[in-house]
């Protein structure tokens, strides 16, 4: 007879999510760390944004918010580490760090616990870095590892892990094959958007055994956090007659964020030059400060690696194809950058070089063949092309009716 297993029992624990120092809300999870129930709502003020219904907690939205902050299942090696733990979900991975991030101030407070937020919050202490090696390859999985880390809830597929460099905490993410072009991606993409002055987050190229990294710094303090577009138009009810992208405008500018549509219309512009292909609505957000509630701006523009064709033939490369694919408002580049209302601002001067820059970042990299290193560059220069035509064409258009309307 073959062996009979025992389903794991299921117990429930209560914990009260914490945003710094203030009890939020008491809720009930089971030992995989689902949330099964909401008690008690100490300040809905501070409840994660889109997680309330009037002036109730929407559990489900709570749920899903929460399950944002664990590891995906298709990432490298995660499965591997929940094998040699005997845990089944990576949720179970958040046992021993709170739930904490460094991307926001929530974290769960165990029932009649009397810890405190400074002391264990990511921003200013220490953190172990064995987990995130783990999930790098550049240390061999075994069943004792500390999981009290900011990397048990970095969401994603490709490989990741947040480290201490001179007090500074960065973030090492890596890509995929067949190309392992993303860092490459991120770096070009900070060096665009340098070139435009559009409001970015610096990324530079670490090579690890033999691989390539993207490296940033953390643009969230200890004070601020990241606030996805997804859960800003959470927030609210979406009219039948608004686009989603009028939508996320309208939403921000409720908040009180200034020049919203210009930092947004500089992200269609960026992405529309390097033909990103992944802008969702959990890749760009606002920022507020976690402890006044103030909003304060449109996060600067990150995550770019899904772009310039990371994972494309080269014999497929079609840069002025009209049906290049994009995201989040529109399903074209070409459509989408009609949403642009001020091309002002663009100097395409200002990317005099850029081709030649590219290449010597791209000639860095054992995977990429000179054959595709030429046809990428030729590819950009031709979406800059296009997009030169496009402002030519808007100035036209502008000029035309201020013309007419000095007529009339």
């Amino acid at each position: 007879m073959g062996m009979i297993l025992k389903k794991p029992e299921v117990r429930i624990v209560e914990f009260t999510l914490m945003h710094r120092e203030i009890k939020v809300v008491d809720i009930e999870m089971d030992s995989f760390y689902h949330i099964k129930s909401i008690k008690n709502i100490y300040a809905a003020a501070h409840m994660p944004v889109g997680t309330m219904q009037k002036q109730d907690a929407d559990q489900q939205a709570l749920a899903k918010w929460w399950s944002r902050r664990t590891i995906p299942k298709g990432r490298t090696r995660l499965q591997e580490v929940l094998d040699i733990r005997n845990i089944l979900t990576s949720k179970e991975l958040l046992k021993d760090s709170f739930g904490l991030s460094l991307s926001d101030q929530y974290w769960l407070k165990p029932k009649d616990s009397s810890l405190s937020w400074e002391q264990i919050q990511f921003f200013d202490n220490d953190f172990s870095e064995q987990f995130g090696e783990m999930m790098l390859g550049n240390l061999e999985i075994t069943e004792c590892f500390d999981t009290m880390t900011p990397d048990v809830v970095l969401e994603g597929r490709l490989e990741k892990a947040w480290k201490i460099r001179d007090g500074k905490r960065v973030l090492i993410k890596g890509g995929s094959n067949p190309y392992q072009q993303e860092p490459l991606c991120e770096v070009i993409a900070s060096g665009i958007a340098e070139r435009l002055c559009i409001p970015h987050t610096k990324y530079t190229l670490l090579w690890e055994h033999e691989k390539p990294f993207s490296v940033c710094q953390d643009f969230i303090t200890s004070e601020t956090e990241l606030v996805s577009a997804y859960h800003i138009m959470q927030s609210r009810k979406k009219p039948n007659d608004l686009s989603d992208y009028e939508f996320y405008l309208n939403c921000a500018e409720q908040l009180g964020v200034k020049n919203i549509r210009e930092q947004t219309e500089k992200m269609i512009v960026l992405d529309f030059l390097i033909g990103n292909e992944d802008r969702h609505f959990n890749n760009f957000g606002l920022i507020r400060n976690a402890v006044t509630l103030e909003w304060i701006g449109a996060a600067p523009i990150f995550d770019c690696g899904t772009s310039l064709w990371y994972n494309t033939q080269e014999s497929l490369i079609k840069p002025l194809s009209p049906n290049l694919p994009a995201k989040p408002f529109k399903k074209t580049h070409r459509e989408q950058i009609k949403l642009v209302k001020d091309f002002s601002w663009v100097d395409l001067k200002a990317l005099d070089g850029m081709k030649e820059e590219m290449e010597e970042i791209l000639s860095q990299s054992p995977y990429i063949s000179r054959e595709r290193r030429a046809v990428l560059c030729d590819a950009f220069c031709q979406r800059a092309e296009l997009l030169g035509e496009i402002v030519n064409e808007h100035t036209i258009k502008e000029d035309i009716s201020q013309e007419n309307d000095m007529i009339f």
